[in-house]
């Protein structure tokens, strides 16, 4: 197995060893840990010192993160300064997790779900869970595999490969995609919902809707209402299913 390789499939456990000390730092250095084997032969003691510094604090949204592992492993061999190879990690801290969060948490996922209620709202059936795990985990996976070429290709400057990169632009799309998929699966699951609820059990969806209102009061700018609205429709589903 190719250095690349181990690296690419540690990364799926970079939040593994997670702390408030370093984040996700021992996790990037353990994916690091492969990609610096050959600095070992052409330079031991700059070796021991980007095994150190790969483990460091950093702490960015876990799918991007190899875009940073990736551009400061490149910096390594390329013979960057030690202190500069740091500041590089540190500026991709706050874009990267920017980035990752309005891609994925904001943009790609909640756009998926939705689709997918919508399809079952619509007959698909329970097969449609399983689509959406798959779909989603192929574009993780994809988006995981580029962010690490592209850091090991273009190291100091990853920053602007990420800004001529599709990623800002998918972030943007995928964004207004999660408004109007959630707004699409919301009159849908609530018909096929309703169309087979009793008085009952559209007293308990009055208080799961209560229970949103609740939880916006207290968590305040934290809520975030299409995502209850995702996870109640999604519980709803589920119990249908077991109780059918």
């Amino acid at each position: 197995m190719t250095g690349r390789l181990r690296a690419f499939l540690r990364l799926y456990a970079v939040q593994g060893a997670w702390n408030y000390e370093r984040m996700l730092g021992v996790g990037m250095g353990y994916a690091a840990e492969p990609l610096l084997e050959d600095l070992r032969r052409i330079d031991p003691v700059r070796h021991t010192e980007a095994v150190v510094r790969s483990a460091q604090f950093f702490n960015s949204h876990p799918y991007l993160a190899g875009l940073a592992l990736g551009a400061s492993v490149r910096a390594e061999y390329d013979g960057a300064p030690g202190p500069q190879v740091s500041r590089l990690r540190t500026a991709l801290c706050s874009p990267l997790g920017a980035l990752g969060d309005q891609l994925f948490w904001a943009g790609l996922l909640p756009a998926m779900v939705g689709l997918a209620l919508a399809a079952i709202a619509l007959g698909a059936g329970p097969w449609m869970v399983v689509a959406f795990l798959l779909a989603f985990n192929l574009v993780r996976a994809w988006t995981a595999g580029w962010a690490l070429r592209t850091g090991l290709r273009t190291g100091m400057m990853v920053g602007t490969a990420i800004g001529s990169s599709l990623i800002p632009r998918a972030a943007t799309v995928a964004g207004a995609a999660a408004g109007f998929s959630v707004g699409l699966a919301a009159p849908l699951v609530a018909v096929w919902l309703a169309g087979a609820l009793g008085r009952a059990e559209l007293l308990g969806a009055a208080g799961v809707a209560a229970a949103g209102v609740v939880a916006s009061r207290l968590a305040g700018p934290r809520y975030a209402a299409p995502k209850f609205a995702l996870l109640a429709f999604g519980v709803t589903l589920l119990f249908r299913w077991v109780t059918r």
